[in-house]
């Protein structure tokens, strides 16, 4: 009995383990990424080919991406099920590629101090909250739900954002701080539930190769809990150029 209980406990450990490396893999190659498209952005004539494609044309190039990473996601999400281990790791490492040429644009945007401190700062709130969701014996299920239903709220609101902006050049500054503050609300609970559901799920793994893709799944979902928080404190207290 004790065997048994060992070695579920140890397949769990596995689980939430492996969950976490590649959660922590995905931010290191977005990271890169980005960082890397942000230098190739600019040369001595000002913006590159590259920048021209991305930036240029009303950021056709940037909005090419986003869609390209809509898609894959949710083909990754509809499709889990059907394909194999490695085709859905290979769509989990370049989602987050794509992620980070579109995260680029923070490096044109704000200052490198600004963008360091809003990483660690999201470092610690994400790992503060996932070691609350966690360790709480609260049921975060409820939780989870009202964040998803403000969620869908804050994309709602900043569609129209994006609108008001764009077509009518309105002040949306208010309205931008707003939802930069829902945001993280938002994501910091999703964060304690993802990570407290992270767990649960764990307790049911046996390792075969279906459990290892939702171990990428689940990264993905706190992989995108810890992007979207660090955005959203970037959004507010980051210093722009």
């Amino acid at each position: 009995m004790e065997r048994t209980i060992s070695a579920v406990e140890s397949e769990k450990s596995k689980f939430v383990t492996k969950t976490y490396a590649w959660m922590g893999l995905a931010l290191l190659i977005s990271a890169v990424s980005a960082f890397t498209t942000a230098i190739k952005i600019y040369d001595d004539a000002g913006l590159s080919a590259f920048g021209q494609f991305l930036y240029g044309n009303r950021m056709m190039g940037f909005w090419i991406f986003v869609i390209a990473e809509i898609v894959l996601v949710w083909g990754l999400s509809a499709a889990i099920r059907k394909i194999s281990l490695g085709t859905a790791i290979i769509g989990f490492l370049a989602y987050s590629v794509l992620n980070g040429i579109t995260l680029s644009s923070i490096f044109i945007v704000y200052k490198i101090e600004s963008i360091a401190v809003a990483f660690v700062a999201t470092s610690v709130m994400f790992f503060t909250m996932a070691f609350y969701g966690a360790t709480t014996k609260k049921n975060l299920a409820t939780l989870g739900k009202y964040m998803m239903m403000a969620l869908i709220g804050i994309i709602v609101v900043s569609l129209l954002e994006f609108i008001m902006f764009r077509f009518f050049s309105l002040n949306t500054s208010i309205l931008d701080l707003l939802i930069g503050v829902a945001t993280v609300i938002v994501f910091t609970g999703l964060t304690a539930y993802d990570s407290q559901k992270l767990l649960k799920v764990a307790q049911h793994s046996n390792g075969n190769e279906d459990w290892q893709k939702v171990s990428v799944m689940a990264a993905l979902e706190l992989y995108l809990d810890f992007i979207n928080l660090f955005l959203a404190l970037l959004r507010i207290f980051g210093r722009k150029k």
